[in-house]
């Protein structure tokens, strides 16, 4: 068996390991996520619940102000290690870990100081007589979520392993001690919006900085960051990759995780949570096509370092055929949808029909379109996707505004979240289809 194939062996029985591996992990981290909302809901009621689900988005957007250097590394650490080269692997971890330690000082200083001085309750449109102590409670979560911040690089040093699966496994540990944290705060009768928010950032911090010494220390003590393999030329170069990850991130948050805010402001508090509750429902295809295509990233870098488009070509043939399968999967989720609600959250919570089709609908086009960005994202070709998500993100807080203020509906505001992701869904399967065919030129190659 020549070296090329013996590559392709090896690459595609580590990424059938991952996703059968992603599987029972995101499948139990479904089931946590799931059993989160009923019991934050009966814990808080639906004003208070709501109030942290808009909390929740806000930490969201800190939780990736990381410039993209933690998807920089992944695909930086895939190339070294695809090429053998453990020293400036190690190196790149170290300057990465140095980066964000610079990043998230002064970062979390700036928010703590936003928060004492802005009126908080206004901005978020909450009630100070339904929420007390909101000023509090914001400053704790952001110095979790900050404490995490550098640590959770460790996901993505898994994930440039071409081990998405151990990264997965993290987080839905983080989320489980979250939940169990969150169920005791309900049985104890307090009911507390600071301590929910206590236990769910905290829960994180806590599995990352147990999962360093153990990463670094027991399984790889050859790629342990140190101090003196800090170097500016790698921070450099995986900073050049991740500035372009960066701003998708921020442009995808834009589009995805200021919902709640929006919703907040345009609405009310209490609208948050039906949204969040078939958003959470039809994510569940999301969070099961994400098991899929994740380790696709780094595997199809390594191919494409190596040369290997055949087998790129092999993969994409498998996922039109799982595409498929969860457009007919989400159909008959919208039909049993009235009875699965009534099951899971009981009959306090009413959810309109059409507002299940426009979340099906939106959840469909992000999934259709991570099936192509997932391989573009591994080759490395960043531009067309960084303009398109820019724009789209630019021109949806506007959308939302106009929809919101002419409807009065918040399914015309889910209607504006799909047609602003469709022209991204559209260039990305063309790009990919001149890139896997050499047919790519100009901005296509970029």
């Amino acid at each position: 068996m020549t070296e090329p194939d013996i590559n392709s062996k090896r690459r595609s029985s580590l990424l059938k390991k991952n996703i059968l591996a992603s599987f029972l992990v995101k499948g139990w981290s479904a089931i946590v996520v799931l059993l989160m909302v009923p019991v934050t809901l009966h814990c808080l009621g639906e004003y208070k619940n709501g109030v942290w689900l808009t909390i929740s988005s806000i930490l969201v957007w800190i939780d990736n102000m990381d410039i993209g250097l933690g998807n920089g590394l992944r695909n930086k650490l895939a190339t070294y290690i695809a090429n053998n080269d453990t020293h400036r692997a190690r190196s790149l971890i170290s300057s990465t870990f140095a980066m964000l330690t610079c990043i998230m000082l002064p970062t979390m200083a700036v928010l703590l100081i936003l928060v004492k001085t802005c009126d908080t309750y206004g901005f978020l449109n909450v009630s100070p007589q339904e929420v007390d102590g909101l000023d509090t409670i914001l400053m704790v979560t952001i110095l979790f979520v900050c404490s995490t911040f550098i640590f959770k690089l460790i996901g993505n040093f898994y994930m440039g392993l071409q081990l998405p699966a151990v990264s997965n496994l993290l987080i839905a540990i983080g989320q489980t001690v979250a939940l169990f944290g969150t169920y005791m705060v309900y049985i104890s009768g307090s009911h507390s919006l600071m301590h929910v928010a206590l236990v769910n950032t905290l829960a994180p911090f806590l599995v990352y900085v147990l999962a360093y010494p153990y990463t670094f220390y027991h399984l790889y003590p050859h790629l342990r960051p140190s101090r003196k393999l800090v170097n500016m030329s790698e921070a450099k170069s995986v900073m050049t990759m991740g500035v372009k990850f960066f701003v998708m991130q921020i442009s995808s948050l834009v589009l995805f995780m200021t919902a709640n805010i929006l919703i907040s402001k345009l609405f009310s508090p209490s609208m948050v949570t039906p949204y969040q509750i078939t958003y959470r429902y039809f994510s569940l295809m999301l969070v099961l096509f994400t098991v899929i295509c994740m380790p696709f990233w780094n595997a199809t870098t390594d191919a494409y370092e190596r040369g290997d488009m055949e087998w790129i070509r092999s993969a994409n043939k498998k996922l039109n055929v799982m595409t498929l399968a969860i457009l007919i999967s989400m159909a008959g989720m919208v039909a049993v949808s009235p009875w699965i609600y009534a099951l899971w959250v009981g009959d306090d919570i009413k959810i309109d029909l059409l507002m299940s089709v426009a979340m099906a609908a939106y959840i469909f086009i992000l999934i259709y379109s991570m099936r192509y960005s997932y391989f573009i994202n591994g080759i490395g070709k960043l531009w067309l996707q960084l303009i398109i998500t820019t724009t789209a993100a630019i021109l949806f807080i506007p959308l939302a505004y106009a929809s919101a203020y002419l409807s009065h509906n918040i399914i015309w505001f889910i209607v504006t979240m799909c047609l602003v992701n469709i022209p991204g869904l559209i260039v990305n399967r063309i790009q990919f289809s001149k890139l896997i065919n050499g047919r790519a030129t100009g901005i296509w190659t970029k």
